[in-house]
């Protein structure tokens, strides 16, 4: 009888247990729906982070550490999806990786990340993000191939943010690889490749005029070309 009783006990403690974790979900998540609709980003963190502790899921994760990234808390997404690669990662998981070390500086590893997923689907974006970093590394070659590629897979319409400045801006990704075409035709050859590097700017330039990177790195090569006259 006082094992049955016991028994009677334990489970009633057991499904208030459930019934507690299961208010305790449903209570999370309507608070980190009501901070998505308030905009609260601290909020919708606290909110996936306790949701991810009762339910865990690779799913939760990458979210959370998507919201990371996207906050330019680039550590705290890395610490909440690792850094190692594997077959089973999600897209998303793979691109926040390569986001957040190559802001962290790990060019090597951000760029393990980035042709993982210019693999699965090359497109000028990927390309892009791929010649910045082969260029950053030293192999003009193949920052060379990517840029033809996007040279001649971009449209009009597709944009790239840009972070020299104290405000970030958007420019024309076209513009943008022909900023990189430039600067990998003057590093080939610093002397013979001048006028044609600046010739190579200034097409970014009509494509954009406020293109900043361009720019400066037109009035640096004009300056250059100065000093030597």
């Amino acid at each position: 009888m006082k094992k049955l009783i016991l028994l009677v006990v334990v489970m009633s403690s057991l499904n208030v247990a459930a019934q507690t974790k299961t208010e305790l979900q449903k209570h999370f998540e309507k608070y980190y729906q009501q901070m998505k609709k308030q905009g609260d980003v601290q909020g919708v963190i606290n909110a996936m982070t306790h949701l991810d502790v009762m339910a865990p899921s690779q799913a939760r994760k990458d979210t959370l550490a998507y919201i990371y990234v996207s906050e330019g808390r680039n550590m705290e997404a890395l610490n909440t999806i690792g850094i190692e690669s594997s077959g089973t990662d999600s897209d998303l998981n793979t691109e926040i990786k390569a986001i957040a070390l190559n802001a962290l500086g790990e060019r090597a590893r951000a760029l393990e990340f980035y042709q993982k997923l210019y693999k699965k689907q090359a497109s000028p974006v990927l390309a892009y993000e791929i010649a910045d970093l082969l260029l950053q590394t030293g192999d003009i070659a193949g920052a060379q191939e990517k840029v033809e590629y996007g040279l001649a897979n971009v449209t009009d319409e597709m944009r790239r943010t840009f972070y020299e400045t104290q405000q970030p801006y958007q420019t024309s990704l076209r513009a943008g690889f022909l900023y990189l075409k430039a600067i990998l035709t003057y590093s080939e050859d610093k002397d013979a490749n001048q006028e044609v590097a600046i010739a190579t700017l200034n097409r970014a330039l009509a494509i954009d005029p406020n293109f900043n990177l361009a720019r400066i790195s037109k009035e640096a090569l004009l300056t250059r070309k100065k000093g030597e006259d």
